[in-house]
């Protein structure tokens, strides 16, 4: 009849350790598995798609050829930063190029052309009381034509507009003949501007209505004879600052989207010759910041202008300088303020000099990022030849010397039918960046974007495994209770099995309910003695 002993054993604290970790082990199987191995670089060294650092970080101890490697892989990464910071100052930088390129057109926009005689006022068209307010522009002296000083007379405030226009040269008696594309044109065709010349006129300055041309070269543009009226032009008593000493016209070409600002940009048509203007249009872009300077359509709508210019820019800059020093404004300048006097002359011209010598830092003016102008080219021949000057005469009902000296025909055509695109480009885009640094990357160190995860994701994972070390709650270091557990012997399997054989059939932490774990036979041990084991030391053993 098999007898069985009821033992009660008493485990120490350390197999009680042993055991709880082997079950957090058990529990954490899975996920460990699947996280990349954190606590080995070498394993991560090894799975990496980062070229070298495989045949560094190995296991065992460093050797000639594992230092060779290291080496030659940070040589490599020297290499690659160096390149990359070039490439990355190279775009900070923000360069440009400037592509040119010339199209073909069927047919192209005239452009706005704007002349002004030299000459202001008109000498015979001056009352006395306009020679008497125009002093300090004309030079004149202040009397009226019977001699009479201007104390004896009283003349009422000047009204500049109408002084303008009505003593300015008027476009119907100096256009002698207008021809464009072989179609007649008359002074209708022109509209009136004022600018510093005072009163001018502009052919095709409307946008809507703009005259087209469908065929380049001489006789395809706009041609005009014009008698600039020598016998008009005010006598020279004294200079001032609006005295001009020339005889002839100016004329700007423009765009339609600019107002003329021909006191600068203006060119000089003189009496007695044909002048041929052969013209090519260019389409200029620019770009913004930062690459470029300039001034984008998209910005807010320029005040007293449809579209923003340089020449509209300039003609607001003046206006404001003007209206605060001299609390007016010129007659060509914008805005609804009283024109000024002829008794503010001194304060215009004032403000006017102080205004340019100060014009970058108070007012800049930005380039357009779109923008239209005209190149040039003059010739000129003589005019009228001896058989001609007789025959215009009579035609005209003037003398040949008046011919010579007054009579000038203007010839405004296109080149060709095609224009020029002057672009900016930008000539370093994060296209070009981002190929560069990659090129760079992949020859160097053999590296991409994916690399690049990886290091990361293996630096996340380092990073979350301490967190969560850090943040585990610390057990206790005090020693726990001490534990029972009851086993259950029979006397038949105690003597067939052997000691040892128990001891070793059994892994760490795990016992059988009919084995005593790591009970060695001692013969002079007490039962209650305690002993050390593979697996632990047990404080207790009775049965």
């Amino acid at each position: 009849m098999p007898i069985e002993f009821v033992c009660k054993i008493k485990f120490a604290e350390e197999d009680e350790k042993q055991k709880s970790k082997q079950d957090g082990d058990k529990e954490s199987l899975i996920e460990e598995s699947c996280a990349p191995p954190a606590k080995d670089f070498a394993g991560f060294a090894n799975s990496c798609s980062l070229h070298g650092i495989n045949h560094i970080f190995v296991s065992g101890r460093l050797g000639i050829r594992q230092t060779l490697w290291a080496l030659a892989f940070l040589t490599s990464l020297a290499l690659f930063l160096y390149q990359a910071a070039k490439c990355a100052i190279s775009y900070l930088e923000h360069p440009h190029v400037t592509a040119l390129n010339e199209e073909a057109t069927p047919e192209m926009v005239f452009p706005a052309v704007t002349i002004c005689n030299i000459n202001r006022f008109r000498f015979s068209a001056l009352t006395d009381a306009d020679i008497y307010h125009l002093a300090n522009l004309t030079g004149l002296p202040p009397k009226n034509k019977d001699g009479h000083k201007p104390t004896d007379l009283m003349y009422p405030a000047p009204d500049m507009q109408d002084i303008f226009n009505r003593t300015g040269h008027q476009l119907e008696e100096m256009l002698k003949s207008c021809n464009f594309s072989g179609q007649n044109c008359s002074a209708e065709d022109f509209s009136v501007v004022y600018t510093r010349y005072g009163k001018c006129y502009t052919f095709n300055g409307n946008k809507t209505t703009s005259r087209k041309t469908k065929q380049g070269g001489m006789g395809n543009g706009l041609e005009i004879m014009l008698d600039i009226q020598q016998d008009e032009y005010l006598p020279i008593w004294r200079e001032t600052n609006e005295t001009s000493l020339e005889a002839g016209i100016r004329v700007q070409i423009h765009s339609q989207d600019e107002p003329p600002y021909i006191h600068q940009l203006g060119f000089g048509v003189s009496p007695g010759f044909q002048t041929f203007v052969s013209c090519q249009e260019q389409r200029l872009t620019y770009l913004p910041q930062p690459w470029g300077n300039c001034r984008s359509t998209s910005k807010e709508k320029f005040p007293g202008y449809d579209t923003y210019s340089i020449s509209a820019c300039r003609l607001l800059c003046e206006t404001n300088e003007v209206l605060r020093v001299c609390n007016c404004r010129m007659v060509h300048m914008p805005g609804t303020a009283d024109i000024c006097p002829p008794s503010k002359i001194n304060c215009v011209d004032k403000a006017l000099a102080q205004q340019q010598k100060n014009s970058g830092d108070t007012c800049p003016c930005e380039t357009p990022c779109n923008l239209t102008r005209y190149g040039k080219e003059l010739s000129m021949v003589k005019i009228p030849s001896k058989g001609s000057a007789r025959y215009l005469s009579r035609k005209y009902d003037r003398s040949e010397d008046y011919i010579r000296d007054n009579f000038l025909v203007l010839d405004i055509f296109f080149e060709a039918l095609n224009y020029e695109t002057i672009e900016q480009k930008k000539a370093y885009d994060v296209a070009g960046l981002l190929g560069d640094i990659g090129g760079q990357m992949g020859l160097f160190i053999g590296a991409s974007i994916l690399t690049v995860l990886e290091i990361l994701d293996y630096i996340y994972e380092v990073i979350k495994r301490r967190l969560q070390r850090m943040l585990r709650p610390q057990k206790e270091k005090k020693n726990k209770p001490q534990t029972s557990t009851v086993a259950t012997v029979g006397l038949e399997e105690m003597k067939t099995k052997e000691p040892n054989d128990t001891t070793r059939s059994h892994p760490e932490g795990a016992y059988s309910n009919t084995i005593l774990p790591n009970h060695h036979h001692h013969p002079h041990s007490h039962p209650h003695h305690h002993h050390a084991g593979r697996h632990g030391v047990f404080e207790d053993f009775a049965c």
